[in-house]
């Protein structure tokens, strides 16, 4: 039994060196996407991460299948790829897999940022040491933390490098936020937003931004001082909207919900390494820290209201309709879409912006014709299993 008696001192924390970035070929991708697994009957997450795992096992596939927080939850990761066109290509192996598990179970996979109507007290926390370690540190947030992302890994050619397309990208979080979104139902509720999902990150104390560095040097004298205050031990402990992934050799962008298509994630990935391809190449601007003066309210804005949102230009002050900010990107970056195999996903994007649809529009146009939560559910698992 844990006791309310104050712990005694003990002697400071020690400096944890950050460890060495990694080599990886720039503008390489991978994709790891956190998925649902509901059963059929009602439509609610089902605790079978453990039988899928076991299932899949059997299965000869591109990258990994691993555990997530709670055992409703699983989560599934391409290999090192090179196009938005091998990313769907691995993850469309995947699906197919997991779907034939899932049959076999008699249960159903599912995209999205949130489930819309799960409890999240009768989540059970999936036993792992780490999974175990973060329950006893967060208590009843790693059970809220039941919600599921897409992040996107993409190569860097060296560690100044990555943090100069770290803060970047950071720039163009909001449009991500947006085309991803797929969270706007929590407990039951229409929670107004279009990605709630991100709502449930913030409440972890390392969430939020990186700090403002473009030398990896002060980035691990900054890291050996956090460190040595105990509050963190690696960078796994940060949940930050984009991080380094220094084992890797890459930046890791973790604000995508996760959509309800493998085609859509392929799309996603496709417009990162875009961008990624027109910072390398062209070097079309120098990050500022004044950039995020902007970028909370930017964030919120896209959460909130989606493609409807607006978007403050941090350089420039100028409000404009997230909507146009998007579009012209889009443009800006044709030519590199064009020369890494991009364009079918990043024109989709591009049309979807246009129109105003994302994942959420659909989920809640599906709740207002059908009233009934499960029901938008089971479509989802549809949506998920259909064709490409």
């Amino acid at each position: 039994m844990e006791s309310d008696a104050p712990r005694a001192a003990a002697a400071p924390p020690a400096e944890v060196a950050l460890e060495p970035f990694q080599q990886s070929a720039a503008l390489s991708l991978g994709v790891e996407l956190e998925l649902q697994l509901v059963n059929t009957h009602d439509y609610d997450l089902a605790p079978y991460s453990e039988e899928m795992l076991r299932l899949m096992s059997r299965y000869e596939l591109p990258g990994a299948v691993v555990p997530e927080m709670t055992s409703s939850m699983i989560e599934i990761s391409t290999g090192v790829c090179t196009s938005a066109d091998q990313v769907l290509a691995e993850l469309s192996l995947i699906r197919d897999a997991l779907v034939k598990s899932a049959d076999r179970l008699n249960i159903a996979i599912v995209g999205g940022g949130t489930h819309p109507f799960q409890q999240w007290h009768e989540r059970r926390i999936y036993d792992k040491p780490r999974f175990r370690e973060l329950s006893e540190l967060y208590g009843y947030l790693s059970k809220q933390f039941t919600i599921f992302g897409q992040h996107v890994h993409v190569g860097c050619p060296d560690p100044d490098a990555a943090l100069l397309m770290l803060h970047r990208m950071s720039r163009y979080i909001p449009h991500f936020i947006a085309l991803s979104a797929s969270s706007p139902f929590v407990q039951g509720q229409d929670t107004q937003f279009d990605s709630a999902r991100l709502n449930s990150v913030f409440a972890f104390p390392m969430s939020g931004r990186a700090p403002f560095t473009l030398s990896w040097t002060e980035f691990g004298h900054w890291f050996a001082r956090t460190t040595r205050t105990g509050v963190v031990r690696s960078m796994k402990d940060f949940y930050w909207d984009i991080r380094p992934k220094p084992e890797y050799g890459t930046i890791e962008i973790r604000v995508f919900d996760t959509p309800l298509t493998v085609s859509r994630a392929a799309a996603l990935a496709g417009f990162v390494q875009s961008l990624a391809s027109w910072f390398l190449n062209e070097q079309p601007f120098m990050p500022q820290e004044d950039d995020y003066m902007v970028y909370t309210y930017n964030r919120f804005q896209a959460c909130r209201f989606g493609l409807e949102a607006v978007y403050v230009d941090p350089v420039t002050g100028l409000h404009m309709p997230l909507r146009e900010h998007i579009m012209m990107t889009l443009r800006q970056i044709g030519d590199h879409a064009r020369q890494l195999g991009a364009s079918y996903g990043v024109q989709l994007l591009a049309e979807d912006a246009e129109a105003g649809t994302n994942d959420a529009r659909w989920l809640r146009e599906k709740h207002q014709r059908e009233r009934l939560l499960a029901e938008v559910v089971r479509q989802g698992a549809g949506k998920f299993r259909g064709p490409v």
